[in-house]
């Protein structure tokens, strides 16, 4: 590798990503590594042996409805993306850049847009695109690079959107915990996520990213591409004909339609009796919903089912790992030690506790990315997090809102180097977290002072408001 004639950055990124795929583990050990850390703190501050052990065995299940969800994230934004409309819509987009380094930009601003409106729809459709642009053989695209940047709409600005499970949550006084919701009151997203503070930091972000993506990207001399990586890139294979009697049904789009009214049945009546952003952003009717799509777009089961098949290999990485992250939240969160406190309200107790009004963003960002390495669940971390740093929030009298936003955008960014969100997208691209996360961390790099200097001076523009009750 000759990067004499990269940029600076891009040569800081090349390194990068050498030194990553040289000693970056595979996510399931990294997972692993977590689970010990946490542990041996836990029992450092107290927690005995025998509690720490039951901790971890009774969260180790904890997060299989929550891990069958994501799984069908995977599944069904597969089978979507890969019905022959929306495949020859990628196959179209993908048209449009003329050089590699054009491409990866592309790439990240399509998954960051993407992201805004739907998390997982970013990540199925940024790597199924990358996917495509691979196939180009007249365009020499770092496969590296492009695969960080389909990563961007997670790692970057989706919790920013309408998907931000915190905003979601405060929004909805249904969903919240009464002991929250005293804390808090109701919190509409005018006062969260369509706050223009909030919409300049997104807009800031992005535009940040992107330059980022291009600095970073290698020269074609130095670009590896997919089948550097073994990654053959074959457009969807056509259906194959039918062979057999008993074979009819399956390529009959009888079923597919009968199924597809029953479940658009269903989703109107979702939509006709919730609020359009509150339905969608629960996960099962979000899976549901592009599952019926999927069926229908398929129109023949047997494509439908030939999808799902190719779609379940890619769900490896998530089945095999979320289980060590539930035991990890547990071992955070249930695990009892000295004056019968967790770890996790240790950790929330030293940053609350040296906080001040003008410190606050600062430091609960600081916290909030420093916890979500750990626990990587934006909306069930905000259960645990929420009381302690809301009641601060009210006695240092900071705008409820924007803490719900230093939230979200500090909760993003130990995702750009945490692969248990790379998962779907890994496996989408046939790819290993090491390949990317040199890549990435480039962008972590930039966006840690630039996400806690921007919630500080924005949050200072903003005056304190009393919660209000539904």
């Amino acid at each position: 590798m000759n990067t004499t004639n990269e940029g600076l950055l891009a040569r800081a990124a090349l390194r990068s990503a050498a030194w990553s795929e040289r000693w970056f583990p595979d996510a399931w050990v990294f997972a692993a590594l977590g689970v010990v850390i946490v542990a041996i703190a836990a029992m450092s501050f107290g927690a005995t042996p025998a509690v720490a052990v039951n901790a971890f065995g009774d969260g180790f299940w904890s997060l299989i409805p929550f891990t069958m969800q994501m799984a069908f994230v995977v599944i069904g934004g597969y089978v979507v993306a890969t019905a022959p409309v929306v495949a020859r819509f990628i196959d179209v987009l993908a048209r449009v850049p003329r050089t590699g380094r054009g491409a990866i930009c592309y790439v990240g601003l399509i998954s960051m847009l993407a992201s805004l409106l739907s998390w997982g729809f970013s990540l199925v459709f940024g790597g199924l695109l990358v996917r495509a642009l691979a196939r180009r053989d007249d365009l020499r695209m770092d496969y590296r690079a492009a695969g960080a940047a389909a990563y961007l709409g997670l790692g970057a600005v989706w919790a920013m959107g309408l998907s931000s499970s915190a905003a979601q949550l405060q929004a909805n006084p249904k969903s919240m915990p009464p002991g929250l919701i005293n804390i808090t009151g109701v919190l509409p997203f005018s006062e969260t996520i369509f706050l223009w503070q909030s919409i300049a930091l997104t807009t800031i972000l992005i535009l940040v990213s992107l330059l980022i993506c291009w600095f970073t990207a290698p020269s074609d001399h130095n670009a590896r591409t997919a089948s550097d990586y073994g990654v053959t890139e074959t457009a969807t294979p056509a259906l194959p004909p039918r062979q057999r009697p008993g074979e009819w049904l399956e390529y009959s789009p009888l079923l597919s339609l009968l199924i597809g009214l029953l479940g658009l049945g269903w989703l109107g009546y979702e939509f006709a009796t919730k609020p359009a952003v509150t339905a969608i952003a629960n996960l099962n009717t979000y899976n549901f919903l592009f599952l019926t799509v999927g069926l229908l777009l398929h129109w023949r089961p047997r494509s439908f089912l030939n999808a799902v098949s190719r779609a379940v290999p890619s769900t490896a990485g998530v089945l095999i790992q979320f289980p060590l992250y539930g035991g990890i939240a547990s071992l955070l969160t249930h695990a009892p030690g000295f004056g019968d406190q967790t770890l996790s309200h240790r950790l929330s107790g030293l940053f609350v506790h040296v906080a001040s009004t003008d410190t606050f963003t600062l430091v609960m960002g600081a916290y909030s990315a420093i916890l979500g390495f750990f626990v990587p669940s934006g909306g069930g971390k905000w259960l645990v997090e929420a009381p302690y740093v809301m009641q601060a929030a009210n006695d240092l009298h900071v705008h409820l809102g924007w803490a719900v936003q230093v939230y979200n955008a500090a909760e993003a960014l130990p995702n750009l180097i945490n692969p248990f969100w790379m998962l779907p997208l890994l496996g989408v691209l046939g790819l290993k977290a090491r390949d990317v996360v040199g890549f990435t961390f480039m962008q972590l790099l930039v966006h840690v002072p630039l996400v806690l200097g921007l919630l500080w001076a924005l949050g200072l523009t903003l005056t304190y408001v009393p919660p209000v009750m539904p």
